[in-house]
């Protein structure tokens, strides 16, 4: 099971977060009332799809040895209160010498990436307060 944990002190809305070898930032916009010292929760969860879907598609053509040269993933949070709902909006660019059916299957691949899958699954969240 993969484990972070997040801690907060008195600074605005500095939260160190620390995982078993790394530590990075997460903060507030300077306009919310935050530094601006890292990335924003949210702006933390459309970077883990972005990231592993690089990832995914570039370990993808890496065994295929497909000529992909380059990946851009733009990843788009709109949340909607009114209905209650979060669309997620993921733009992919392939850079590369790659034919029509090599797209067409790293398209494919890209729904298969472990966060893709996480995210369009039902998920369930466990709170413990200690």
């Amino acid at each position: 099971m993969d484990k972070v944990t997040a801690h907060i002190g008195a600074e605005l809305y500095k939260t160190e977060i620390n995982s078993a070898t790394h530590t990075m930032i997460s903060d507030e916009p300077e306009s919310a009332g935050g530094m601006g010292l890292g990335f924003a929760p949210n702006e933390l969860l459309a970077s883990s799809l972005a990231a592993c879907t690089c990832i995914t598609l570039r370990m993808y053509a890496n065994r295929k040895g497909w000529k992909l040269t380059d990946v851009k993933v733009e990843v788009t949070l709109d949340t909607d209160p009114i209905e209650n709902k979060t669309k997620i909006i993921r733009d992919i660019q392939l850079f590369g010498d790659l034919d029509n059916d090599q797209i067409a299957r790293l398209l494919n691949i890209a729904n298969k990436c472990p966060m893709h899958k996480i995210l369009s699954n039902t998920i369930e969240i466990s709170t413990i307060l200690k």
